[in-house]
């Protein structure tokens, strides 16, 4: 770019600035000369900052609203809104991923639209990053300023999710929902209104709705359910069942994911018995659970202390395929009392092992401790040997139930041996390590207890 410019080999030098690059690229797009412009405005970003490329699009907007910016002997007084379109262009082009975001708010707060090709060359750009959630943003704002994404945007949108690993997640989703498998248009659609509703965007994702209605880029049962999700997420609970009734008079069919929706919101709330009753109904109309139907019953029945009805739903998951998560399972495991719970979700663990399941550390040192309460010594063993043999790495939970376990059983080298272990380790025992072994303690073993409290 040359210092100075001219407007003829006669007149007098113009010092370039931001008014004067604006006034020469609106006159090279309203002459067509699209090629020169995107030149320039190249050119112009390769030396901007941010400040400056929203300086840009400032004086882009007041040569565009007929705010006549005098040029020498020549007055612009109308120009094209796609200087916007190869402003966003060239921005993808750069890899000026976060400017050309904030030149689409800019641009969007003003009134301005962009074509579906400026869009998507945005889109493609940004998904082909390490930033992958703008492009929700972006595809999201393209709807709500009327630019309607076409093919392509579907295509780049489903790489998307691809990408971050869910498209599987959406089209089981609207399987579930609508019992068929619908065209990705309509994946990538409740994708972005599920997204709002999970962000709390609720109201937005609404208004965002209506107008994917007009446009026929979402179906009606998938639109009616996504509205129940919304509300229900919104703890408005009797309005989602209101609205979910009224969908089924106008001839829908019940769906499994709006009943797992209202049981996840009851277990949620403590409300286990409400959502045993809406798991008893989906049964009862025929409707199949999935994983996470059951989850959040194991997970509601577990928190409530209701161990028995969480680890049936367990056992009845895996009879119909599914397997908890790790997550889901250590809840369970974390509060196990007893001998028979202890018992059944150690069972519950072989055959989970056997179906793919990968446990953590947390999932044998709530397993151990359970033992442990029980006095099981052999049960803490042979699960602390399993462990090891995962090269999962034990911490003063397994060690205080190794210690006490084998104290209580007279076992007393070998519970010293693991209380040096610990101590190697920096393994501070838990508060209740010295109660257990002093509450076992018998005559005549002074010695040994003294041994154990001199390691606090």
């Amino acid at each position: 770019m040359p210092k100075k410019l001219f407007l003829s080999s006669t007149g007098p030098p113009i010092s370039p600035t931001p008014h004067t690059y604006t006034l020469v690229i609106h006159i090279l797009v309203k002459a067509k000369l699209i090629k020169d412009a995107s030149a320039l405005i190249e050119s112009v970003l390769t030396r901007s900052v941010t400040g400056d490329i929203l300086s840009l699009i400032h004086s882009f907007m007041r040569v565009l609203l007929n705010i006549t910016i005098p040029f020498g002997k020549l007055i612009v007084t109308a120009s094209s809104p796609f200087v916007f379109d190869l402003l966003i262009q060239m921005c993808s082009k750069l890899r000026l991923i976060d400017e050309a975001v904030d030149v689409c708010v800019c641009l969007g707060e003003n009134g301005f639209r962009l074509n579906v090709i400026s869009y998507n060359t945005l889109l493609r750009v940004i998904q082909k990053s390490d930033k992958t959630k703008l492009v929700w943003r972006v595809y999201e704002h393209m709807i709500e300023h009327r630019t309607y994404p076409n093919e392509k945007s579907v295509e780049i949108m489903i790489n998307a999710l691809c990408k971050e690993g869910k498209l599987q997640k959406f089209v089981d989703m609207i399987d579930r929902i609508d019992g068929k498998r619908r065209s990705p248009k309509v994946v990538v659609n409740a994708c972005l209104l599920f997204g709002m509703t999970e962000e709390g965007r609720v109201e937005d994702g609404l208004v965002l709705l209506k107008r994917m209605l007009i446009k026929s880029m979402i179906f009606d049962t998938v639109s009616s359910s996504l509205i129940v999700y919304g509300k229900i997420k919104m703890g408005r609970l009797e309005s989602a069942w209101k609205v979910y009734d009224e969908m089924l008079k106008r001839g829908f069919e019940a769906n499994s994911f709006v009943h797992t929706c209202f049981i996840r919101a009851y277990c949620e709330a403590g409300r286990i018995e409400d959502g045993d009753e809406v798991f008893d109904d989906m049964e009862r109309v025929g409707l199949q659970a999935y994983d996470e139907t059951y989850t959040h019953m194991i997970v509601g029945c577990s928190k409530a202390g209701k161990l028995e009805e969480s680890l049936n739903f367990c056992e009845k998951m895996v009879q119909n395929g599914f397997v908890p998560s790790c997550l889901a399972f250590n809840e369970v495991a974390e509060r196990l009392n007893g001998h028979e719970s202890v018992r059944r979700a150690d069972g519950m663990l072989t055959i989970l092992l056997d179906k793919g399941f990968v446990p953590d550390a947390n999932t044998y040192s709530y397993l151990i401790a359970g033992y442990g309460r029980l006095g099981d010594v052999e049960g803490v063993l042979k699960l602390y040997y399993e462990m090891e043999y995962r090269k999962l790495c034990p911490g003063a939970l397994v060690f205080t139930w190794l210690v006490v376990s084998l104290y209580r059983a007279g076992r007393l080298e070998e519970s010293e041996k693991y209380l040096r272990t610990m101590k190697a380790r920096s393994l501070v025992p838990l508060d209740y390590t010295y109660d257990a072994l002093i509450s076992s303690h018998v005559t005549g073993k002074d010695n040994e207890a003294n041994q154990f409290q001199s390691c606090s």
